[in-house]
């Protein structure tokens, strides 16, 4: 077996700047690095400052004319797994995510994906991560079965972050054990 670790990316996926995905995505991040399978690293893609697509030529080809596409593809292409910090807005998930998805495609290709969603509301967000399941397979990824959803995070957020609800890091731990199992999984298994 390969004790190599699992380069995991933690992704926060809201760009707006109050975001509670920031808080929830250092939590998970903290959460992964004690797992011990994995090497995390945090992406916020408020900090990649992504336009629209802007590409000439289809992300499928892997021409990028652009920097900022060149430097996603870098990124996105050194991990081995994700794991999506998403809310929920308006009962899907954020157009700046489906941006950075629609970006890239060759980078995608067979890498597990787990998911953390949001919301005020009671349902965490959980319609946005189904939404978003087959965008990920329509790119080539592989979406974990298990996922966390988080209801009512206006209350879980403070000045120190992100205050998880009791049994969250369990739920979690299920996730992370599913992406990794998935990222050591032969391929085409």
């Amino acid at each position: 077996m390969n004790s190599q670790p699992i380069h995991l990316h933690v992704i926060s996926a809201s760009v707006r700047p109050t975001s509670a995905a920031r808080p929830v995505a250092r939590w998970v991040a903290d959460r992964a690095r004690e797992h011990g399978a994995f090497e995390v690293t945090a992406v916020d893609l408020g900090d990649l400052a992504l336009p629209f697509l802007d590409e000439p030529e289809y992300a499928s080809s892997g021409i990028y004319t652009h920097p900022h596409t060149r430097e996603w593809s870098a990124l996105v292409d050194s991990a081995d797994a994700f794991l999506l910090v998403l809310p929920m807005y308006n009962g899907g998930f954020t157009a700046p995510f489906k941006n950075a998805i629609d970006f890239l495609y060759r980078e995608w290709q067979g890498k597990p994906a787990g998911l953390v969603s949001y919301s005020a509301g009671g349902s965490g967000g959980a319609p946005a991560g189904r939404m978003l399941r087959p965008v990920l397979r329509a790119v080539g990824m592989v979406p974990a079965e298990s996922s966390v959803a988080v209801p009512g995070i206006t209350d879980l957020i403070s000045p120190d972050g992100f205050l998880a609800p009791q049994g969250l890091a369990g739920e979690l731990t299920a996730v992370l054990d599913e992406v990794a199992a998935l990222a050591k999984a032969p391929v085409g298994a």
